[in-house]
């Protein structure tokens, strides 16, 4: 429906003809609508693969699958969001200030024992001085996360091509951020404006070509796709028990450990190392056996160069991006309401379970129609014997 909150659903069940009838007249309150979501997340997350087999026993079969992800909103406050090199200063200016206040609530407080006596309240700390010290253990709080991520982590065991890694940093950089309203969810690049930002997650989908049903779905606290599709590829294994022939993804996805991770699971993945700019020509398709010596990247460009290589990443576009339109434009959902990554996971397959009972419901609602179309031409093709018998 488009609908996540749960205060506007409960006005819908109160309004909507549609909603009362889904509702079967019943009409929960809005804490009760939330609370039920909240409690069972978890059965929830688990309703996505049940819908899943349903789909599968429909007739969905996995051919061609594309691989994508998008970015969408979190419940957090951009503003709320604080580097590490505001969190140093502010850290300092904060306990400056609680000592201030500190000296001061000491002395109004003997000003008022003199004052009014120690049987009388006169000893409570200013307002103040209660949300300056919040204020202080909070970012003492992110402060810490921030550092302890940065010594926890490690230089790759296997060393990389080009310029050696830098040796882990035990302080954290300045612009390494945290936010406190949702502190797992990060600051993005904006999918829809170029140079600006969100704070949000980046959510995953692996989408079947047939019938654009999802067939994975996942969300991850990374910026970019990269290293996404063997873990979704792995989740699309384990529950459909069936193994694509082809997965097209993004260029961006493209690294050579992402090929030699996808080759064991026996599907074929095309994804090119290099962005094509529009209106850039493509070279022609190249013929007979492939070179000896061929690099992954190498080898990548000239399997997307053949015909049947850009025949099948053509469609890429075409299976994968509908299905975010149809979310985010046709269904409004645009940013989570829950927060926390684990919960903003089991949002995220309930999201993409409905998506697939609307595609299962119109699937199904198409072949009825079809079949009655067929009956329509057969009982026709009767009379029309009849009548030149006659």
């Amino acid at each position: 429906m488009g609908i996540p909150a749960s205060r506007q659903i409960a006005w819908e069940l109160e309004t909507d003809v549609a909603f009362r009838v889904l509702a079967a007249n019943q009409r929960p309150d809005f804490r009760t609508l939330s609370d039920f979501r909240q409690q069972h997340l978890t059965a929830l997350t688990d309703l996505f693969v049940q819908v899943l087999k349903l789909c599968q026993r429909a007739g969905v079969k996995l051919g061609h699958i594309a691989l994508d992800g998008t970015k969408i909103k979190a419940n957090a406050s951009k503003p709320k969001a604080m580097s590490y090199g505001r969190m140093v200063p502010a850290e300092a200016r904060l306990q400056a200030e609680v000592d201030a206040l500190l000296e001061q609530a000491e002395a109004a407080e003997a000003r008022d024992e003199a004052t009014y006596g120690p049987d009388r309240r006169g000893d409570e700390l200013p307002a103040e001085f209660a949300r300056r010290e919040q204020r202080l253990e909070t970012i003492r709080a992110a402060k810490a996360v921030v550092e302890q991520a940065a010594q926890d982590a490690q230089p790759p065991k296997e060393p990389r091509r080009g310029r050696p890694p830098s040796p882990p940093r035990s302080v954290p950089p300045p612009k390494a951020q945290r936010n406190f309203t949702d502190p797992e969810s990060r600051i993005m690049p904006a999918p829809d404006a170029k140079g600006s930002v969100i704070q949000g997650y980046t959510c995953q989908v692996a989408v079947d070509a047939h019938a654009q049903i999802i067939v994975a779905a996942d969300v991850t606290d990374e910026p970019n796709d990269n290293q996404q599709a063997p873990p979704m590829l792995t989740a699309v294994l384990a529950q459909t028990g069936q193994v694509p022939r082809v997965a097209s993804l993004d260029a961006g996805d493209f690294s050579e450990a992402t090929v030699d991770a996808i080759a064991p699971l026996g599907c074929e993945p095309l994804l090119p190392p290099d962005r094509q700019m529009q209106g850039q020509a493509m070279p022609a398709a190249p013929h007979g056996q492939p070179p000896a010596g061929l690099s992954v990247a190498g080898h990548m460009r000239r399997t997307l160069q053949t015909q049947r290589g850009r025949r099948l990443y053509a469609r890429r576009k075409a299976i994968v991006e509908p299905v975010f339109g149809q979310i985010k434009q046709g269904r409004g959902f645009r940013h989570f309401v829950l927060r926390g990554l684990q919960k903003v996971r089991g949002e995220w397959a309930l999201i993409c379970t409905t998506h697939n009972v609307r595609k299962l419901w119109t699937a199904r609602r198409r072949r009825r129609r079809c079949s009655g179309e067929r009956v329509r031409l057969l009982c026709g093709s009767r009379k029309a014997k009849q009548n030149a018998q006659e």
